[in-house]
């Protein structure tokens, strides 16, 4: 059973029509099957919104479907590239004992009692999140990678770092496990790099900048000389 519940009203109205259910204040949406016909759905945009923020990708949704309830993923959300509203939403069923993908984002823990923040270093995280594959029961929510072991710049955590729960698998098989996911660096070093760099190209601009050219002197009109 997911945590997250939306009810969906099935809906007709199709196409250009669609218009007049976004001012009602619904989303439409299509929930996929496998071979099943896809079902032409609808659900009050505010709730929707809410459960989508806390589902994102990567948990299961348990839908109210006219009555009948059905797991599932979302699939696809459509927003507005101006207003930044949701359009419209795909959801794809699922069943309980299906293996399925989903998009975890990764959780840095630890990093605060590190050997490396009490030397005032810092971290910049290159992965944001993984594609994983288990059943929607154990889809966890974040994928957690501890970074208590960093000590210096040299350090770095990687794909085979990511502490995976029980049950859950990587989705892509072929990446790299030595993929970095985290850097350390020192703020202060980088600071001091980037301020030589501005210096160092101030300097170029200054000495390619070329040199005031000298006014003409005027020209003597000999006919306005006197013979």
């Amino acid at each position: 059973m997911s945590e997250d519940k939306l009810k969906l009203a099935t809906r007709e109205v199709t196409g250009k029509k669609i218009k007049s259910l976004r001012k009602d204040g619904l989303i439409p949406s299509v929930v996929y099957g496998g071979e099943k016909v896809p079902i032409l759905t609808a659900s009050p945009y505010n709730l929707t919104k809410k459960v989508l923020r806390n589902a994102g990708f990567h948990s299961p949704i348990d839908l109210d479907l006219a009555g009948k309830n059905q797991m599932a993923m979302v699939k696809n959300i459509d927003i507005d590239p101006v207003k930044r509203t949701i359009r419209n939403v795909e959801f794809q069923a699922i069943s309980a004992d299906e293996i399925v993908e989903a998009t975890t984002p990764i959780v840095i823990i630890g990093f605060e009692i590190s050997e490396a923040a009490k030397a005032n270093l810092s971290t910049l995280q290159v992965v944001e999140e993984i594609a994983i594959k288990a059943k929607p029961a154990d889809l966890p929510s974040q994928i957690e990678l501890d970074a208590t072991p960093l000590s210096s710049t040299e350090d770095r955590l990687t794909i085979a770092d990511l502490a995976l729960p029980k049950g859950v698998e990587l989705a892509d098989k072929e990446l790299d496990p030595e993929t970095t996911v985290l850097n350390v660096f020192d703020p202060a070093i980088e600071a001091a790099a980037r301020a030589a760099e501005l210096e160092a190209a101030q300097a170029e601009t200054a000495e390619e900048a070329p040199a005031e050219e000298a006014a003409p002197a005027e020209s003597e009109n000999p006919e306005s000389q006197s013979a």
